[in-house]
Parts: structure tokens; sequence; C-alpha cells
């Protein structure tokens, strides 16, 4: 049995979607953090099928490698934000953070 493109897809599609639901469904900053991290890692998985089967040779390992850059700088203002948010309210629900923008 061969691993061919679709297989990539069908695996982005459902990273994809778990993460859409994570981020949709949660109160938990955390959660909704790694729901964000799923999505920015189906994208990887995308960027790089399409490299090797779709004819994008250096390309899709640069958009990808791009993406690990934005996703450990997302990380690191985010966890800056959460432990902020943590500081002021006693917890990290962002559906109870309205407050903040005063």
């Amino acid at each position: 049995m061969n691993i061919g493109l679709e297989h990539y897809l069908i695996v982005g599609a459902i990273l994809f979607s778990l993460g859409l639901f994570a981020v949709v469904t949660r109160k938990n900053a955390i959660l909704v953090l790694m729901g964000l991290e799923l999505i920015l890692n189906s994208a990887n998985i995308n960027f790089i099928a399409f490299a090797k089967y779709g004819g994008m040779n250096i390309e899709g390992h640069v958009a990808a490698i791009f993406v690990i850059i934005l996703a450990a700088a997302e990380a690191a203002v985010a966890l800056a934000i959460v432990l902020n948010i943590y500081r002021n309210f006693k917890h990290v629900n962002v559906d109870e953070v309205a407050k903040l923008k005063d």
C-alpha cells in the first residue's frame, strides 16, 4: 500500500477539525492554545505533503519552518498573556476576562 497525497490531506483535515473543535468549545485558555497548535500542525502537514507531491520543492519546507517559528512565538506571547490573566483574575477562563478591556 502506497501512502499518497490524499492520506496526508486526510490526516491534516482531521487535525484541523480537532483543533477547530478545541478552539470553539473550550473555555480554558491553555486548551484554546493547544487547539491553535493543532491547527498550525495541520497546516505544516499540508505544506510538507504538497512539497513532496505537488512540485513545491523547497517552498513547502520553508513555509513549514516559518509556521514552526510562528507557533513558538505565539506560544511564548500567549503564555505570557495567560500568566497575566491568572495573576489578575485567579483563573484562565477566556469567557470571564471581559474586564481586561478596561
